[in-house]
């Protein structure tokens, strides 16, 4: 008996060495790769566009996250339902026919829009969950009279989530936020947005940016477009409030500059008075998840379609009618420019998580 107790303490021993072993090189390997951009990074252009000034005042803007094109109305994200520890179901990944269908309408859809800037956020160039597609290029190649310019957010060798289950990762994931612009940007830079999560979280978290391009125009001042991709809410918001004082400190600096600006993409948050249970009824409203409605001063614009829900819950595929969906992608846009118009594009959550919002625009105030 004595021999039978030490032999299971000495087992279970070796497993919790084990274990250990696992948690302690794993955490130690990802905190050696975590990536760690600078503050400021001068970003390239991997096309080059003809127009190199803008003489029309009247532009077209396009932004949507792609959500990887893993994320159609037939998938769901594991995160959403399982623990960062141990899912239940067998792949966490989208099914690789479903990546390319989902590329391949997101791609038809680009090659058809004719907006002179298309800002995209949740764009793969080499990742596991979308099978190893460049995205970015993918994308670029329907456009190529357009210059092209990537900026990363998410840059992580190995994702070990689920962390038990080191033989279904999520894996590698290099991905960021897309601009294609019909005109040539004279400068564009990714800052680094402030807050992190604290360690170990931040490892495998995303780096979220501020991609930020600037136009030379026949109008006596810059465009300045900024691509963005803020976080979801952490717990008390503080990433949230910080990643908010910077944009708008940005914003401001080069409003008064005489600046024209536009800024867009996935807020992870409703616009200002707009009820986050506006599609939903039934659902109760998150009065805590919306721009506060004094954060920008007078004369500054929110652009968005209140009738086109831009967002669904992942935690199941879409089902038309009965999925949770609200509105969290939209533009903020500076004094010194007139909205002409506003349209969501409906597209039943077909190629993504996320839908398109197109954005027409007069340089100088009405």
């Amino acid at each position: 008996m004595k021999n039978f107790i030490k032999k299971t303490v000495k087992s279970i021993g070796v497993l919790v060495l084990i274990l250990f072993l696992f948690i302690a090189g794993t955490l130690a390997w990802g905190t050696y790769n975590d990536y760690q951009p600078p503050l400021i990074l001068p970003l390239d252009n991997t096309q080059i566009a003809n127009n190199k000034i803008i003489t029309d005042s009247t532009l077209s803007f396009l932004i949507w996250n792609i959500g990887y094109a893993g994320l159609g109305r037939e998938s769901d994200f594991f995160l959403a339902t399982e623990s960062v520890y141990w899912s239940s179901i067998k792949h966490i990944l989208p099914e690789e026919k479903d990546v390319k269908k989902n590329l391949a309408g997101i791609k038809d859809f680009i090659q058809k829009e004719v907006a002179d800037f298309l800002m995209l956020q949740e764009v793969d160039v080499n990742s596991k969950r979308s099978y190893g597609n460049n995205e970015f290029t993918q994308i670029g190649e329907q456009k190529k009279a357009y210059s092209s310019v990537f900026s990363p957010n998410y840059n992580v060798p190995r994702n070990p989530i689920p962390f038990f289950q080191p033989w279904n990762t999520y894996g590698k994931v290099l991905s960021g936020l897309a601009t294609y612009s019909a005109y040539q940007p004279t400068k564009s830079t990714r800052y680094q947005l402030p807050g992190d999560y604290s360690w170990p979280d931040r490892i495998f978290h995303l780096d979220r940016c501020a991609a930020v391009h600037r136009f030379d125009t026949d109008f006596g001042k810059e465009l300045v477009v900024i691509n963005i991709h803020n976080s979801a809410f952490d717990k008390g918001g503080f990433l949230k409030k910080q990643q908010m004082v910077f944009l708008k400190n940005m914003v401001m600096e080069e409003y008064e500059k005489g600046n024209f600006v536009v800024m867009g993409g996935d807020w992870n948050m409703c616009p200002v008075d707009f009820p986050s249970n506006t599609f939903r009824l039934d659902e109760e409203a998150a009065s805590d998840r919306n721009v506060p409605n004094d954060f920008m001063p007078a004369g500054w614009q929110w652009a968005f379609d209140p009738s086109v829900a831009t967002i669904r819950s992942s935690s199941h595929p879409y089902v038309t009618d009965s999925t949770y969906i609200s509105l969290i992608d939209f533009y903020l846009v500076s004094p010194n420019v007139s909205i002409e118009k506003v349209e969501g594009v409906d597209m039943d959550f077909e190629f993504s998580d996320h839908q398109p919002v197109r954005l027409e625009i007069r340089l100088g105030a009405k």
